[in-house]
């Protein structure tokens, strides 16, 4: 999903889930308005939260992407299925000017 389509829908009252999978301190310095927490090793060992939904939409973002794809995979193993990543994760939400929540 691109960044100005996820900010219109959270502004609009239809976001899909926001699984943000950075570090407790990169989350701590903003991070995407309404985005759940989840560390991408607390997700491997079913420690964060997310959705119980398995057919729930979920966006996936890391800094870079790297961490995001792991994610996106340890919840494919879960049996989540509606995962997409943010195309340009953080660094490009934040390039575009996008609101950050703290």
């Amino acid at each position: 999903m691109q960044a100005p389509e996820l900010m219109k829908r959270i502004q609009a009252g239809r976001a899909p889930a926001v699984l943000d999978v950075r570090t407790g301190l990169e989350f701590r310095q903003g991070h995407i308005p309404g985005a759940i927490h989840a560390p991408a090793l607390k997700l491997l060992f079913k420690l964060a939260k997310f959705p119980s939904d398995k057919s729930a939409q979920l966006v996936i973002t890391c800094e870079h992407g790297p961490r995001a794809l792991t994610a996106q995979s340890i919840l494919a193993a879960y049996g989540f299925r509606n995962t997409e990543l943010l195309e340009g994760h953080m660094a490009g939400w934040k390039k575009a000017g996008l609101p950050l929540e703290k």
